[in-house]
């Protein structure tokens, strides 16, 4: 094992003892070393049920014949830090996670990983973590939020504040009503209700392997969750066992069924900054032309909340990710998953429990979620969630308004200066520029809430 550099001959006595201060026994260093790495905290929403996560995993690492040892991971939640400075901070934090996770690791030999995750930078991060490491490794994602319910509504974090912030000012609803919604719209534990970064990645993760079948979608509160945590812990020892590494299960083959699924969901434009940083890890090369490719010939069958009106617990209820790989399963390359199953075997063992959710036989849309866009303005390429783009601005004229901000962007869509016709055009906000990569959510969000998204473009 790994693990005997730090725990085998005399002289590792003082390693030893340092060992056995922890609680451990002699017995104890015959077993694998499996660390946990917990991205919980306080401050987080989608982290903080991850303790009792973090309990199950134990046992099951305990149960497979493994020894755990927990140690934690950063977390930034993007929608508490957006708006304001703090989402210089998210991005950069993809490499701290990693570094991290890496430090840790490499520092006491652990055998294997389970890598608790959930929010929009942390599980790249983590996977991209487990590519540079290449020991054996599981990704547990930690669910999705419940949506709220509102005036006999359901209701949910993006659609109930931040569109509401444009709808206030527009003079749509009062400000008791922006205060029950911002009450009544998160519930409680979990990632943002739709088809978001976080719950975009947990997905694509899954489909890329990393993942044990249904995590993806099932919810932070579920026991379902726990039951796959647990599971989890004792896969991850025999992985450890039969010597299987990520890098078995992060080829080419298994980033092109990533993005598949990713054009079929109509998932988060954030994938295509993600699976090529990940991929790298991993010394594989993702174009831009991939992404384009696969979306022209993958059909878009599911449309979650921003674009649609179903939300992840929708999405599970319907068969969660095995669903959605049955219904693309034309799409699909052969690819090894931690479970020991190929994709394609866990594809065709599925069902789709709710057609109307996941749209195999009617798709929503011809080709995928997401497009790659070239042009004077990007001629680098740039990407476009097409799945939320109306065709009535498919294709748009008009006079372009400049900010070098999103503040700056902001007050102007706030103080009613942002009119039909308008281009809206935030610059200096890329990861470099930014620097982060700031999400522009808040004017995307604002301008649809005051009934511009169909007479208003926006490029950031």
């Amino acid at each position: 094992m790994r693990s005997d550099q730090i725990k085998r001959g005399a002289v590792r006595a003082p390693n030893r003892c340092l060992l056995y201060s922890t609680g451990i026994s002699p017995g104890d260093l015959d077993k694998p070393f499996i660390g946990i790495a917990s991205s919980f905290t306080d401050l987080v929403p989608g982290h903080i049920a991850m303790r009792d996560l973090e309990r199950y995993i134990e046992r099951g690492i305990a149960a497979g014949g493994g020894v755990p040892f927990i140690f934690g991971a950063p977390a930034v939640c993007d929608g508490i830090a957006m708006g304001h400075s703090g989402m210089h901070y998210s991005l950069g934090s993809r490499e701290i996670i990693a570094d991290l996770i890496e430090t840790v690791a490499n520092a006491h030999m652990l055998d294997g990983l389970i890598l608790l995750s959930n929010c929009d930078k942390v599980t790249p991060g983590m996977l991209m973590a487990a590519a540079r490491l290449n020991i054996p490794a599981i990704v547990v994602t930690a669910g999705a939020m419940l949506t709220g319910m509102y005036d006999k509504k359901k209701r949910s974090m993006v659609r109930d504040t931040f569109e509401a912030v444009g709808q206030f000012k527009a003079g749509k609803i009062t400000e008791k009503q922006l205060s029950e919604l911002e009450m009544a719209a998160c519930p409680g534990a979990g990632a943002c209700q739709g088809m978001y970064t976080a719950n975009t990645m947990a997905c694509l993760t899954e489909t890329m392997g990393m993942s044990m079948r249904g995590c993806a979608t099932a919810l932070a509160v579920s026991a379902k969750k726990k039951r796959i945590a647990y599971e989890s812990g004792m896969r991850v020892v025999e992985l450890v066992k039969e010597d299987v590494k990520p890098r078995d299960i992060l080829t080419l083959n298994a980033f092109k069924n990533a993005i598949a699924a990713d054009m079929a969901l109509g998932g988060s434009t954030n994938t295509v900054l993600h699976l090529p940083a990940i991929a790298n890890e991993a010394g594989i090369k993702l174009p831009l032309e991939l992404f384009d490719e696969i979306s022209k010939k993958t059909p878009q069958i599911a449309c979650l909340e921003p674009a649609g009106d179903h939300y992840m617990e929708d999405l599970d209820n319907a068969g969660g990710m095995p669903a959605v790989l049955f219904a693309i399963q034309k799409s699909l390359v052969h690819s090894k998953t931690v479970s020991g199953s190929d994709i394609i075997e866990i594809a065709n063992l599925a069902e789709i429990l709710d057609e109307y959710v996941i749209r195999a036989k009617n798709p929503y849309k011809p080709e995928g979620g997401i497009a790659i866009l070239r042009g004077n303005i990007a001629p680098h390429g740039c990407v476009v969630k097409q799945a939320a783009v109306s065709e009535k601005m498919k294709v748009f004229s008009g006079r372009a308004r400049v900010f070098n901000s999103e503040e700056d962007a902001m007050k102007a869509i706030l103080d009613n200066k942002i009119v039909s016709g308008d281009v809206v055009v935030i610059r200096y906000e890329g990861p470099a520029g930014g620097p982060g990569m700031r999400e522009m959510l808040s004017p995307t969000s604002a301008l649809h809430g005051m009934g511009l998204s169909d007479s208003v473009a926006l490029l950031t």
